[in-house]
C-alpha cells in the first residue's frame, strides 16, 4: 500500500514528502531575514506547502494561516527545523478540528524559541563551530587544504542532521512537545553538557593557539640571571596566555568596544617588543 493510503487511513495529510520539503525550505529560513518579524518570512514560506495542502481551496483559512506564521520568529537556524514539524502538526489538527484554539500555534513557537535558541547556540556556536575551526585553523596554518574542509565536515554534518530528524521528530511529538523537553530538565541538562564540552575546547585553544612570551631577563651579576617567563612557566604552563583571555573577556563583559581592546593588543605588543619585554 502506498505511503499515501497508509497516510489517510491513519488521518494523516501530511506525508513524509511533506517533512522533506519542510527540511529543504528551511534552509532558506534566514535568506529573508525582516528587522521586525526577524524570520517569520522564512517561517512563513517553509510552511506554504503543508498549509496549502491542509487547507486546499479554503484561501480564508489559508490565509489565516499564513498570517499566523508570519508573525515574530527568531531562533536558531539548525532547530528551526524542529518547531517547523511541530507547527506542521499543530496545523494539521487544527485543519481536522473546527475547535481547536488555533492561538495555541504561535504560543507554543514563542515558548520553544527562548530554551531551543539557548540550546542551539550552545551547540553550533559555542561547540561545533569552536571545535571546527580550533582543527580547521590548526591545519590551515600548517598550510593543509584539510583544515577548511575539516571545518565545514565537524560544523555543517551535526547541523544537517538535527535539522533533518528535528522535522520528523517535531512532527512526531506535536504540541506535546514542550512537556517531553521540560520535564525532568532535558533541556538544561543539554545544555550544561555542550557548555562544558565547548569550554574545554577553548581551554584548549587558548593553551595552542594564544602565544605571549616575557623576553626580559633580569641579571643580579655576572652569573646570577632571573628567567622571568620560566618562573611563570613553573607555576603553570601558558599562564599567561589564560590571563589575557580572561582580561579580555572581563573588558568585553564591562562594554568595551572589541576594536579598542584590538588596538590596545597592538599598541602593547609593539611597545613591549621595542622595549625588549615581550
Amino acid at each position: 500500500m502506498s505511503t499515501k493510503s497508509n497516510t489517510m487511513e491513519n488521518g494523516k495529510k501530511i506525508t513524509k514528502h511533506d517533512l522533506l520539503t519542510l527540511f529543504f525550505r528551511c534552509f532558506l529560513l534566514p535568506a529573508c531575514y525582516s528587522m521586525d518579524r526577524m524570520q517569520a518570512p522564512g517561517f512563513a514560506y517553509s510552511m506554504i506547502p503543508v498549509l496549502k495542502k491542509l487547507y486546499g481551496d479554503n484561501k480564508e483559512k489559508f490565509s489565516q494561516a499564513l498570517s499566523r506564521h508570519s508573525e515574530v520568529y527568531n531562533n536558531t537556524f539548525a532547530c528551526s527545523p524542529f518547531v517547523l514539524g511541530i507547527a506542521a502538526a499543530m496545523e494539521e489538527e487544527a485543519a481536522a478540528n473546527e475547535e481547536f484554539d488555533v492561538s495555541s500555534i504561535n504560543a507554543i513557537k514563542v515558548a520553544l524559541m527562548g530554551p531551543l535558541s539557548g540550546i542551539g547556540d550552545t551547540f553550533f556556536w559555542g561547540t561545533f563551530r569552536i571545535i571546527g575551526s580550533g582543527i580547521g585553523i590548526s591545519l590551515a596554518m600548517q598550510r593543509n587544504l584539510l583544515g577548511p574542509v575539516l571545518f565545514l565536515i565537524i560544523y555543517n554534518i551535526p547541523n544537517f542532521l538535527v535539522r533533518y530528524y528535528g522535522v520528523q521528530f517535531g512532527y512526531k511529538l506535536g504540541a506535546g512537545s514542550i512537556d517531553t523537553l521540560v520535564s525532568g530538565g532535558l533541556m538544561n541538562r543539554a545544555t550544561k553538557a555542550a557548555s562544558v564540552m565547548g569550554l574545554t575546547v577553548i581551554g584548549g585553544m587558548i593553551a595552542s593557539m594564544v602565544s605571549i612570551k616575557i623576553a626580559l631577563v633580569a641579571n643580579f651579576g655576572a652569573d646570577v640571571t632571573l628567567n622571568i617567563q620560566g618562573i611563570f612557566d613553573e607555576i603553570c604552563p601558558c599562564i599567561l596566555p589564560l590571563g589575557v583571555t580572561f582580561l579580555i573577556y572581563r573588558l568585553l563583559k564591562k562594554g568595551v568596544k572589541a576594536w579598542w581592546i584590538m588596538i590596545g593588543i597592538i599598541v602593547v605588543g609593539i611597545v613591549g617588543k621595542f622595549f625588549g619585554i615581550l
